[in-house]
């Protein structure tokens, strides 16, 4: 296996490339490596609710619970539809949805520190991280644009690390060609 991975090193330099100039691009554009993202959400969740729907309806005799499945799909091709439509809404809500989380947990792990604090040590940093986990979301939900742009920049930063990594790891895979020739 690790032979066939040696000789294949090129696919991780083309992986390292795409994943290179995505992060670049998301950077560049980050409004539209946004839209990009919610419109491959809404396709993907459109398709997935089709398949669905195929199995509820193709397996009606066989499986006690296909409807589930039908209702799953029924809704999974609202959704879809409706982020294809309006993804502007879609990503908002996606990010409200985030925020939300981030508040919640936030809250959560104060009130866990706080009811714990008798028994552990350092139960000030679960309060640090569950204000920091509410700043977050409060900072979401103020600053919705700017949030949408920084998560996206997050992301391209990663696909550029990433991509990096990648093409370091062809050039060693490739490195390694020569030597596995010699002992084949």
């Amino acid at each position: 296996m690790f032979e066939i991975i040696i000789k294949k090193w090129w696919v991780f330099l083309l992986r390292g490339f795409v994943a290179i100039l995505f992060g670049v691009l998301a950077l560049i554009w980050p409004q539209i490596t946004l839209l990009t993202l919610v419109v491959f959400f809404g396709a993907f969740v459109l398709l997935d609710g089709i398949f669905s729907v195929i199995a509820g309806v193709t397996t009606r005799k066989q499986n006690y619970y296909w409807w589930t499945l039908l209702f799953t799909g029924l809704l999974e091709i609202a959704i879809g539809l409706l982020t294809l439509f309006w993804p502007n809404v879609t990503g908002i809500v996606l990010l409200y949805l985030i925020a939300s989380w981030a508040v919640i947990i936030g809250i959560m792990d104060i009130i866990l520190a706080i009811q714990i604090r008798r028994e552990i040590k350092n139960e000030w940093m679960l309060i640090i991280d569950g204000v920091f986990s509410v700043v977050i979301g409060l900072l979401l939900f103020i600053f919705p644009a700017a949030s949408a742009v920084a998560l996206v920049w997050l992301i391209g930063l990663f696909a550029i690390f990433l991509g990096i990594i990648f093409v370091i790891l062809a050039f060693r895979l490739r490195n390694l060609v020569g030597k596995i020739e010699k002992f084949s």
